[in-house]
Parts: C-alpha cells; structure tokens; sequence
C-alpha cells in the first residue's frame, strides 16, 4: 500500500503541470498527446491531486512545508483561473488559467468538476487550519475559493434541481440536470453545505432522488442495489460511481430516508462488480479474483489503438481492466482488491510505470497496456487506500462544520461522525 501510494502520489508531485502545479488531465509516459493538451489540467483530477498531497504530508512521503508552499500556489492559481459563478470549467489551461473547452459547448462552469475540487480544497483547509502562519493563510486561501461558489445559481432561476453546466456564451444549453444514482452525489452535499449560495432541502429531494423514485428493490448476485444507477440498474454501472463522491464524504454509518446504508450500497456495487468479473460472460482470458476491476479508463479500440470507455458489466466490458477500479475500492473490499494490488506489483511489472499501475490494461490481448495516465483515476487511489488504513480524507471532510451543517439540512445521519 505504501508503494502504489507513494507511486500515485508522482502523477501529482513529479508530474503536476508545471505553471499551475495542479494535475494535467493526462500524463503520457511516451510524451505523444496525440491532441497537444499537456498543458490542460482537469479541475475534478486536481482535486483528488489536493487529497493524494494530503496523503503524502500525513505520511511523511513528502516534506510539509514543501506541500503548504505548492498548495499555497495553487490557491493563488485557482483565485485567478477563470470562474463562473465562482464555478470553474472542467478543463483549464495550466499556463493561462484560461478555460479550455470540454465540447463546443461546454466552455463554461462545471458545477460536478467544480464539487470534486471543492472536495480536495475542504480536506486541505482542515488540514491546515490550526497550523503555523503560514498553515493558517493557505486554509484561509482554500476557505475563501470554496465559499465563492455560488451553487444557487446552478438552479437555472430556482428550479429544484442542480444543473452541470452554465456557460456565457451558451446559457444552460447543455441542459444536464442532476438527478438519480450516478457519481454526483458530493454536488449536492456541498451545495447545500454552503454559507453563502445554499439550496434548500426540496432541491435535493426533488432534483436528485427524483422525488424519491431512484430507490429499488433489485438485487445482483443476491446483493441489494439499494438505488436505480441511471442507466445501469442490473450491475450499477462503472466503479468511480463509488469512488469519487466518496473521497471525502464517509459512507460508513452514512445514510437518509431512501438510502439506509450508504456503505452497503458502495460495498454491494464494487461486490457485484467483482462477481460479475469471475462471472466474465464473455470469457476474456485473464479475468480473476486477482485481475478485476471496470471503471471508466482509457481502453482500446478493436483494430488495438487506444480509445477511451466507461467499462462496466455487460455493455462495456471489452476485456480490459482499470486498475484503479479495485484499488481505489480498498476501504469496500480490501481482501479482494489487495490481491489485485499484490497480482499488478509482483506479478505483472509491464503494467507498472513512474506513476503506478498504468491507467489501462488486458491480459485477454496479450497483456496490452498503454504507457498512460488520467488524473481522475490515478487521483482516487492513494485517497482511498489511505481512507482504509487512517479514515484520514473521511475525518477532515466530515468534520467540516459547513458539512455536518448541510448533511443535517437535507437529512443525512452518521452514526461515524455523530450527526444526528
């Protein structure tokens, strides 16, 4: 665990864009970007990068002081990036702080990247904030960006419902309301945790839970799925669904009038997700209880180029596993993900490269990887491990008062952190 940690940690510390210091959106060991974007950081990756330099602090991987004066540049960075309504874009060029857009229209605030950030910057402000001088103004820097979100405005003029983008040149063209089960659940915790730009609870009731219609009785495996995973409620869909949410909001003890157990419900859908692999319908060559994991990733393409897909049971599995699916359910399933970790490590080195375990890989295609990295699935691993072995990233973020103050607002208990 110590190794892929310090392993993750790379993409972040040694290969962080290097005006910014934030995470790159990809880091190709090979230096081909085929699309010239290595300079483009990814605001959701760079969050989960805030948290892994939390981990390298907290283990001594990386000297303290060193990681407050990075931190403290990247605060200043993101104060001057562009912003829209205190949101920012989902891409960012690390050299201008310039938005770069994601599609035509999609060149504005990204309220989902912008809640993974904000996630990371919370953890950080905890972290630091009973510290020396210089400590205590790093958190005053990260307090400052996360309270400028004006999360209110994502209603589209007070709809109950949260909206992804918003762009000034497009207005709410893209038209993507947050709602149901997928990896967006932090997007409404930090809206309604915030000071100042608040939703009410009818916004979280209405818009995510569909007016409480995303709950079900199915079952996988014999597991309850506890909740309708939009567009994926036989197996629950890819794996960063139970992951990205879940850096710093603890599902343990977690749970709301429609969900009972949010730790079963995270648990159950990596458990399925490792049936389903030993299950491997379409026989893939490798597939086993030390080879799994779907999650989205680079991929590859049927004539063997590298392409991109959200891998998960049955309608995108195509013989490749992520590595961080399993790594990054450690704190879910450590017995089954740690023989995926020890199998990579000591058995398969050509999947190994300076960042940790590549992005991408198949034994099923004669063990073919790419020498490739992404920040959103490199950035979950260290964090999540660390959750297993300390609860560190757990405890900061839960212990956020403007958190505990949101969670109670639209009816989240925790018997983990006492709120009622």
């Amino acid at each position: 665990m110590d190794k892929v940690q310090r392993d993750a940690l790379k993409y972040f510390w040694d290969f962080a864009e290097p005006n910014s210091l934030l995470g790159r959106e990809r880091y190709h060991e090979d230096n081909i970007y085929p699309d010239n974007d290595k300079h483009v950081i990814t605001t959701g990756g760079s969050g989960f990068g805030l948290m892994t330099i939390l981990v390298g602090v907290d283990r001594k991987y990386i000297p303290r002081q060193e990681a407050v004066k990075r931190l403290t540049h990247i605060a200043d960075f993101l104060e001057k990036a562009d912003r829209f309504h205190g949101a920012w874009s989902h891409w960012i060029n690390g050299e201008t702080g310039k938005v770069v857009p994601f599609g035509k229209k999609d060149n504005g605030g990204d309220l989902v990247e912008t809640a993974f950030l904000v996630q990371g910057i919370i953890c950080v402000r905890e972290y630091f904030k009973d510290g020396n001088a210089e400590e205590k103004a790093l958190a005053a820097k990260m307090d400052k960006l996360w309270k400028g979100v004006e999360w209110n405005w994502y209603t589209k003029g007070g709809q109950k419902v949260l909206y992804w983008h918003w762009s000034p040149s497009y207005g709410w063209e893209m038209n993507f309301p947050l709602e149901g089960y997928n990896e967006c659940l932090i997007t409404y915790v930090l809206a309604a945790s915030s000071p100042d730009y608040s939703i009410d609870s009818e916004t979280y009731n209405k818009g995510w839970t569909r007016n409480g219609t995303y709950t079900t009785d199915r079952t996988k495996y014999g597991l309850p799925l506890y909740v309708k995973h939009n567009y994926a409620e036989e197996f629950g869909g890819p794996l960063f669904w139970s992951q990205y949410s879940y850096l710093g909001l603890d599902p343990r003890g977690l749970s709301d009038k429609y969900v009972k157990s949010y730790w079963d419900l995270n648990r159950n859908h990596v458990l399925i997700d490792y049936k389903y692999c030993l299950e491997n319908p379409f026989n893939y060559k490798g597939y086993s209880e030390k080879y799994w994991g779907l999650t989205a990733s680079y991929s590859r393409n049927k004539d063997g180029s590298v392409g991109y897909a959200a891998h998960q049971p049955m309608k995108e599995d195509f013989g490749v596993i992520t590595p961080t699916a399993a790594l990054s359910s450690m704190p879910y399933t450590p017995k089954e993900s740690m023989a995926v970790l020890r199998f990579l490590y000591e058995e398969k080195p050509n999947f190994i490269g300076q960042a940790g375990p590549y992005d991408a890989t198949s034994i099923n295609f004669n063990d073919w990887t790419t020498p490739r990295y992404l920040a959103i699935d490199q950035g979950t691993i260290a964090p999540m491990i660390e959750n297993y072995r300390s609860g560190l990233l757990w405890n900061l973020f839960m212990n956020a008062p403007e958190i505990r103050t949101g969670l109670k607002k639209i009816g989240f208990k925790s018997t983990e952190h006492q709120i009622q």
